[in-house]
């Protein structure tokens, strides 16, 4: 099944999410797999805005946030790591990895999107965190991720030290916030259907087909 138009599709995330990497790539490849093409959009949350600048140790944090063991945290992490070799993308998770604030990432995705590479910006900086293990509050880490996108790194480095995005991008994370959003990822389908949580390439699958069949009704009625 193919559509003449992409399916907009709205995806409210943190880059430091792992199953906001894990619903994107069950989406693509549901995408791929039905032929229904979808034109994503990210738009910034904060699982942590109040995240000190040198961040916290993340099974501490998460044991802190959500009381999870230390049993729970490795089962959760291989559940994740096998989640993402399936689809191709390697969580690297280890015992030191940092929890990090990521309003500077969401200002380097804001700049990105002015070029048409907020996409681009969004998967680098997952892989930076979760493969690489790199530290998004590093302004040195993301004016290298910039020049690895195609942005100008000077130009980066500056909007980094003047954060002269940061109001931009604090009245983006109210919008959402102040419809609902509390929990991410959250993806608004054809700027009405919203869908919490990674659902799985089957039921993402479901939803391209019945958000394209009502696109078609609404296009021949």
């Amino acid at each position: 099944m193919t559509t003449s138009t992409p399916i907009r599709a709205d995806i409210v995330s943190d880059v430091v999410c792992p199953w906001c990497v894990i619903g994107y790539f069950q989406l693509e490849k549901a995408s791929r797999d039905t032929g229904v093409e979808i034109d994503v959009h990210w738009h910034p949350f904060e699982l942590n805005p109040q995240m000190a600048e040198e961040g916290e140790n993340l099974r501490d944090h998460l044991a802190a946030k959500y009381g999870t063991t230390l049993e729970g945290s490795i089962k959760a992490r291989a559940r994740l790591t096998d989640l993402g070799a399936a689809l191709g993308f390697t969580f690297n998770y280890a015992d030191d990895m940092r929890m990090v604030n990521t309003f500077r990432a969401h200002q380097l995705i804001d700049l990105a999107e002015e070029y048409g590479k907020a996409h681009d910006a969004k998967l680098a900086l997952f892989r930076a965190f979760f493969t690489r293990r790199e530290n998004l509050n590093d302004p040195d880490v993301l004016v290298g991720i910039a020049g690895e996108i195609g942005l100008d790194q000077t130009a980066s480095h500056q909007m980094l030290d003047h954060g002269y995005r940061a109001k931009k991008v604090r009245e983006k994370e109210q919008f959402w916030t102040s419809r609902g959003i509390t929990g991410v990822p959250a993806m608004i389908f054809d700027r009405q259907h919203l869908v919490s949580g990674a659902q799985g390439e089957e039921n993402y699958a479901r939803i391209l087909h019945h958000v394209a069949a009502q696109q078609a009704v609404a296009t021949h009625s």
